[in-house]
């Protein structure tokens, strides 16, 4: 087991998983203390690299794109200090980095562990409850409900409409980016249902930052929120749900028996001779329909009307 403990915290490796472990000094930065303790699965590294210095060097991981929802929110853009996945070493300790990094390599290379993109995340993102404050507001996330509060610095047109508590179920995506230069940062989320192309400024979704130091605790708050989000190279949502009115139950009788499969092929069981092995076809053919049907019912293309008429149409036909 390779340990390397120093004032930003202790990093160790016990051949499947590098634990990182924040350090409790006080200059620490309040990213690495708020995120605890993390344990990097040898599936989610794309490598590991240690930079010598002449009093300090860095240890850096390389995670592989998509497998970590902190990185993909803050996209690039976490300060070093803040970057869970950098830990500067002592020039006395650097032999201990080096011993690590041959340690991680190794154990890489024995995994046959690929560096490509993830299509799932492999970290599971900030632990909630959370809470940061930082710029025009402050933002609350206990898993379920993003909650947005103003205080004096707000524009009063956005301030105006009170706070803002919505689920992240109507959340489309969320975007974290600090301040540049002269340009103020923001915290953004892009609601399915509530377009917008208001500047953070004014858009009551978003929380503005003018580059202070607990800026990058809004980074946390993205990534709790993105790790709940779909993944950005998962696999596409199902779109063979039929759509129909929700005040058309003519239609949605119409339509789902088609989208069902049922229709002559249905009904070809009682038409002709059958024996028993065509029985328990059509009976698992019912099964199927049925359960297909309640999904509709589920996704909100029938109504519960519509669901009961459209089910006794489908037994009839069997």
């Amino acid at each position: 087991m390779a340990e390397l403990t120093q004032r930003d915290g202790t990093w160790s490796f016990d051949g499947d998983t590098v634990r990182i472990v924040p350090g409790r000094d006080k200059r620490v930065n309040p990213v690495r203390q708020a995120l605890g303790e993390l344990a990097v699965p040898l599936e989610a590294l794309a490598g590991i690299a240690y930079e010598p210095g002449r009093r300090t060097g860095r240890l850096r991981l390389k995670l592989r794109e998509g497998a970590d929802p902190l990185l993909q929110a803050a996209g690039g853009e976490l300060p070093d200090a803040a970057d869970p996945y950098q830990l500067p070493v002592e020039s006395e300790r650097a032999g201990v980095a080096e011993y690590m990094v041959d340690e991680v390599r190794q154990a890489l290379l024995l995994e046959q562990v690929g560096s490509g993109p993830c299509d799932r995340y492999l970290l599971p993102g900030p632990s909630v409850p959370l809470s940061a404050s930082a710029g025009d507001g402050t933002v609350f996330f206990d898993g379920e409900q993003i909650r947005l509060e103003w205080n004096w610095k707000t524009e009063q047109a956005k301030k105006s409409g009170g706070p803002r508590v919505f689920p992240v179920s109507d959340v489309e995506a969320v975007k974290w980016s600090p301040a540049k230069g002269l340009e103020n940062g923001y915290l953004r989320f892009a609601l399915v249902k509530v377009p917008t192309s208001a500047p953070p400024k004014y858009d009551p979704y978003a929380i503005v930052m003018y580059g202070l130091k607990r800026d990058p605790l809004m980074a946390l708050v993205a990534a709790a929120v993105t790790a709940r989000l779909p993944h950005p190279a998962g696999p596409p949502e199902p779109t063979d749900a039929i759509p129909v009115p929700a005040d058309a139950a003519p239609v949605a009788l119409a339509k789902a028996p088609a989208a069902l499969g049922g229709g002559a092929g249905a009904r070809a069981g009682h038409d002709g001779d059958s024996d028993g092995g065509e029985g328990e076809a059509d009976h698992d053919a019912l099964l199927r329909r049925l359960r297909e049907l309640g999904e509709l019912r589920r996704d909100g293309v029938l109504t519960e009307e519509e669901f009961t008429t459209v089910k006794q149409a489908v037994l009839r036909r069997f």
